[in-house]
């Protein structure tokens, strides 16, 4: 008899099955996170990038010590991430909801906006009266929105953009 070899394949790892929508999402990712790599290297900044789906929603975080990506008031980041969402329209032909931070800008504002909301329900709770914040865009507009409907209160936004507000309102 002789010796026959044979080839052991590996066991197959296999993928999670993932639905339609979750698949677009993780498209949705890598082709922002694509685009964005790409600005880097011509800014030649430095700076990694982490994807991940979550609320319905691809998200892509540039980590980085570059402030300058954020610019004041998380103008420039607002700015990169519409940039990044035409690019994902662009390719799929449809319309992105993709989520960007970079620097943890966004997880530190939401911290700061948390505090700013319990601080307006205090003072609707103790005055009565209703409570206007300073002009936010949409992503803090609902972070405090969300607060302010966990605390059994009310809130509205007013105004147009980019001076549109949310109002504390007391409870009727």
């Amino acid at each position: 008899m002789s010796d026959v070899e044979t080839e052991v394949d590996a066991p197959e790892t296999e993928e999670p099955v993932r639905s339609k929508r979750e698949q677009a999402l993780v498209n949705e990712g890598e082709i922002a996170a694509d685009y964005l790599e790409e600005l880097l290297d011509i800014a030649d900044l430095d700076g990694d990038i982490d994807t991940f789906n979550e609320g319905g929603r691809a998200h892509v975080s540039i980590v980085t010590d570059a402030d300058i990506l954020v610019g004041r008031n998380g103008e420039v980041l607002e700015a990169l991430q519409e940039l990044a969402r035409l690019a994902v329209m662009t390719e799929t032909g449809h319309r992105s909801r993709l989520m960007l931070d970079v620097a943890g800008h966004r997880d530190k504002r939401r911290k700061e906006l948390e505090v700013l909301a319990k601080d307006a329900i205090a003072e609707v709770v103790e005055t009565g009266e209703a409570v206007r914040l300073a002009p936010m865009n949409p992503f803090e507009r609902k972070i405090v929105h969300d607060v302010v409907a966990a605390a059994g209160l009310i809130s509205e936004s007013e105004g147009e953009e980019p001076r549109r507000r949310v109002v504390v309102l007391p409870k009727s």
